[in-house]
């Protein structure tokens, strides 16, 4: 697979029907909360406004937004997730992904691909979906922080993110795997690559604390200097207020822009932003209900369209 740009100005994101906590997907996401997760209608409302107002200020900002309506017909609280289902490539390549929570294998739509071929050229689809009778998972870029410039994937490995299909991916697209292991303060792993790690232009925001090894954390961070990635460290409180799950994009006058949530953003000291903005503005959204119950940020939320126009 030929090298591609690392970032896009053209994202899809799934318009959520119902929103809400999933009990079954925080099994493993500690960032989930279930506290209030009666309030269906309340949760289910909030969500869909917070998405709206991400979706108005990354327009702004200059990004194309394709927004999909998710389908009322079945509930599916995740589907504002889009990320861990399906990646896009500037070849012409889709890859559809398996998913570890059963409830959320409904999230993959034909008719969302098929729509894409409207404006795009797509030539290939590559499903991986048949591995979840092996309980093997590979959740898109929440499993994976993919430098397509150099073809490297980041991967924390958990229960979503299984080493040999990785591996597998990894083949079949042409790239190299740096892989690691990430825990919490209480020594759970984290569920997702993208809650601890961003790719930026230039730079790199991570939680090195996060990465007990000492070997795999000189191996991730040797990787990333020999790439001449400027490392922004954040810490397990930052991670928590979702300040590693960002993703960076491209604006008005092909400028790079920095998309996370109000939370992320408020949880950055003042020189970790000023470090930010020696690379890339930033554009931050408050999206607390779709953090609290969802687990997920601004990152989960995007995911990029990479395939060229037709």
């Amino acid at each position: 697979m030929e090298n591609e740009n690392n970032f896009t100005n053209k994202v899809i994101m799934v318009r959520p029907a119902h929103f809400g906590y999933n009990a079954e997907t925080a099994a493993n996401n500690a960032f989930q909360n279930s506290e209030g997760a009666g309030d269906v209608l309340k949760i289910k409302s909030r969500a869909e406004s917070e998405f709206d107002q991400l979706v108005q200020k990354l327009t702004d900002k200059g990004i194309q937004v394709k927004v999909f309506q998710d389908n009322p017909d079945e509930i599916k609280p995740d589907a504002v997730f889009p990320n861990n289902w399906f990646t896009t490539h500037a070849d012409g390549t889709v890859v559809t992904y398996p998913m570890y929570a059963e409830a959320r294998r409904k999230e993959r739509d034909p008719e969302l691909i098929e729509e894409l071929k409207g404006d795009f050229i797509l030539n290939k689809q590559i499903a991986f979906e048949e591995k979840e009778s092996l309980n093997q998972f590979l959740e898109g870029t929440g499993s994976m922080i993919l430098d397509r410039e150099n073809k490297v994937s980041y991967a924390c490995i958990s229960e979503r993110t299984d080493e040999k299909l990785l591996n597998e991916w990894a083949v079949k697209m042409g790239y190299q795997t740096v892989t690691f292991t990430s825990v919490d303060p209480s020594g759970l792993p984290v569920y997702h690559t993208n809650v601890i790690m961003t790719l930026g232009k230039g730079f790199v925001v991570l939680c090195l604390e996060c990465i007990p090894d000492v070997n795999e954390r000189k191996k991730l961070t040797d990787v990333l200097n020999r790439y001449e990635y400027k490392i922004i460290e954040i810490t397990f409180e930052q991670v928590k207020q979702f300040a590693g799950n960002m993703l960076q994009l491209i604006g008005q006058d092909d400028q790079p822009v920095l998309a996370m949530s109000s939370s992320a953003y408020r949880s950055l000291s003042a020189d970790q932003r000023a470090l930010i903005l020696s690379y890339s503005s930033i554009v931050h959204s408050d999206i607390p209900t779709i953090e609290k119950y969802g687990g997920g940020s601004v990152r989960c939320m995007i995911a990029e369209n990479f395939l060229p126009r037709k």
